[in-house]
């Protein structure tokens, strides 16, 4: 197995009712191949991995290495802020024919030093023998950094191979690169900064934009590994704008929203992620158009699946009205007006369908007036 080149970290689709969109993750994965992406990588922090049971974890991972059929490593995501947990995750996938390698990142929430950081990786890599592993190291969602004297301590053992540098920091990148070995593999972690690493010494990209434009984002990569420059600076310069576009809110928000707008999957979230909001989604659909990747057309947002009601006293007796979750004349798009006094009015909800919050505001007690909202 060799790990280099473009990697793409997969969005998990999602159907209308939360469960895992086995079709569409298919077809993604099929298509991924197809297009000739170096690897894949399944339950990654744009899976939305926090909010899958521990089956529809391996479910992830399994219907991509059947439908992958090894033509393509897999390096599957196992992560916990635990390291027994952490050290369980890794085990288990470890032992599943089609693993070919382990992406794990520096414990969350938990803010551990430098030395715990290295003992949490040292328990997991010595836990499941041979089995490869690339740590990820994203201060900006863990809380944790992983130093470039602490990387290069981890460097030293025999089955932990790279690392996917998602600090934002090149001076740090390139600090790191020169810590370790030369064999040791340095990922980029961020598609708009994929030929400085390369340039400095990395081996690829870890990529969200891939999920997108897969043969692009491997050819840009490929290219810069190759010396041509041409090339590479050629295509990151057609598609830099989608590549920033991907985080103008939070990962994976914006990529998923491009795939609904291409057809690709359909674009739903669990929550506590929520689909964006109306003033970005029309920046991101224009980035989309000007990549070629769709028509001019206005694309709509997903319908909200929640229903509020808004009781205000002061506007009159009990007068109460019903919104989506997404109205825009609340809040921008939140659907629950700041700066109510809760002494007049009160917020019911949510509901998940409009005949549950119809039915709710029906019966509510002493209700006098009832109507609702344009967005309804």
């Amino acid at each position: 197995m060799e790990l280099r080149g473009c990697g793409t970290a997969l969005v998990t689709p999602f159907c209308q009712d939360g469960s895992i969109n086995d079709a569409a993750l298919r077809s993604l994965v099929a298509w991924q191949v197809e297009a000739g992406i170096d690897f894949l990588v399944p339950c990654g922090t744009t899976g939305e991995t926090p909010t899958l049971s521990h089956d529809e974890w391996l479910q992830v991972i399994d219907t991509t290495i059947e439908v992958a059929g090894g033509r393509v490593p897999i390096v599957a995501g196992a992560t916990s802020n635990s390291t027994r947990d952490a050290v369980e995750k890794a085990k288990e996938i470890a032992a599943r024919l089609g693993v070919d390698a382990i992406l794990t990142a520096s414990p969350y929430y938990n803010k551990p030093t430098q030395e715990g950081q290295y003992r949490h990786f040292k328990a997991i890599a010595e836990a499941i023998g041979n089995k490869p592993i690339i740590l990820y190291n994203v201060p900006g969602r863990t809380g944790a950094n992983i130093e470039p004297g602490t990387l290069a301590r981890l460097a030293e053992i025999p089955n932990i191979i790279g690392v996917k540098e998602a600090s934002g920091n090149m001076p740090q990148i390139a600090e790191a690169i020169n810590a370790v070995p030369e064999t040791f593999l340095v990922f980029s972690g961020d598609d708009a900064v994929t030929l400085p690493v390369i340039a400095l010494g990395g081996v690829g990209i870890i990529s969200v934009a891939s999920n997108e434009i897969p043969q692009e984002m491997a050819s840009m990569t490929r290219a810069a590994l190759n010396n041509d420059w041409t090339t590479a600076r050629r295509i990151h310069r057609k598609y830099l704008g989608l590549m920033q576009a991907n985080f103008i809110e939070s990962n994976p928000l914006p990529v998923k929203a491009v795939l609904a707008m291409m057809g690709k999957i359909e674009e739903n979230y669990r929550l506590p992620l929520l689909p964006m909001r109306r003033d970005t989604r029309s920046k991101l659909q224009k980035v989309a158009t000007e990549a070629g990747l769709i028509a001019g057309a206005v694309v709509p947002s997903p319908e909200a699946k929640e229903f509020y009601i808004y009781e205000n006293w002061a506007a009159g007796p009990h007068k109460i009205v019903l919104h989506r979750g997404s109205c825009g004349q609340c809040n921008q798009g939140k659907g629950r007006p700041a700066g109510h006094d809760a002494n007049h009015a009160r917020w019911h909800g949510p509901y998940a369908t409009l005949a549950q919050g119809r039915e709710i505001a029906h019966n509510m007690t002493g209700v006098l007036i009832r109507s609702e909202c344009k967005c309804v």
